[in-house]
């Protein structure tokens, strides 16, 4: 039975990520890397927002030091599966919701997505750790290793109108996080899964696009049939913001 991704606002103290389509850790910091040559297809960074403009205190808690990877070489895609009819200068309060089902009932260490992406195109920083930095995030079961997880504000299923100002900004994003380890985002790549509840069994290796639906490498409906079509234009889009032909 397919899952969807997360239930709408209303529910959010109940669940809000794809149910069991995220990899729960309780992570352990590591010294950064050191600092390496620009690669070939780096693109630029785009405007993104800082955790300081969504989260509080009224709802911020005590978390463990971040968790990293050695670089990030594939992009998740998520919807949140809550409602698409929002005002932007709303988006604060909602990634919050997000933020408090995720580290209250669920008593997760954070927000589960690296970036959250509204409606406008705004790009909204989410896990902790450094936006430019390859934080493990809590998006994908089994595939959370040099990964980023990009969550598309909203309900995308069959149908529904994706606003091109956020297929515009989730490309953006992929372009850049992807190029700093040079991955073409038309490109397939080799992840290793983690965890036998994603579609592959622990220690199995996976060919999963570069830019790849959250569906990819776990049973769900997300990000929805209707973003889902948007993925290979995204990843064109992204591929050129890389320079590439």
């Amino acid at each position: 039975m397919l899952l969807a991704c997360v239930p709408g606002l209303a529910a959010v103290l109940a669940l809000v990520l794809c149910a069991g389509g995220v990899e729960y850790t309780v992570a352990s910091g590591r010294r950064a890397a050191p600092a390496k040559p620009a690669a070939p297809h780096e693109a630029p960074r785009p405007h993104i927002v800082s955790r300081a403009a969504w989260l509080d205190d009224e709802v911020r808690h005590g978390q463990p030091p971040p968790r990293y990877d050695d670089r990030v070489v594939a992009v998740f895609v998520h919807h949140t599966d809550s409602p698409n009819g929002y005002d932007c200068a709303d988006v604060p309060r909602i990634i919050r919701y997000l933020y408090a089902g995720q580290t209250g009932p669920r008593d997760w260490d954070d927000i589960g997505y690296n970036f959250l992406v509204d409606r406008c195109g705004t790009v909204y920083e989410g896990r902790a750790g450094g936006i430019d930095r390859p934080v493990t995030g809590a998006h994908t079961q089994g595939f959370n290793h040099r990964t980023t997880g990009i969550a598309a504000i909203g309900t995308f299923t069959a149908g529904v109108p994706v606003p091109k100002a956020m297929t515009d900004a989730i490309a953006a994003l992929a372009a850049w996080k992807l190029g700093l380890s040079d991955t073409d985002p038309r490109a397939s790549v080799r992840l290793t899964s983690s965890n036998s509840y994603s579609r592959y069994a622990a220690g199995s290796t996976a060919t999963l696009p570069a830019v790849a639906g959250h569906n990819e490498g776990y049973m769900t409906s997300c990000p929805g049939a209707a973003l889902t079509a948007h993925l290979p234009q995204i990843r064109e889009t992204a591929a050129r913001l890389q320079g590439r032909s």
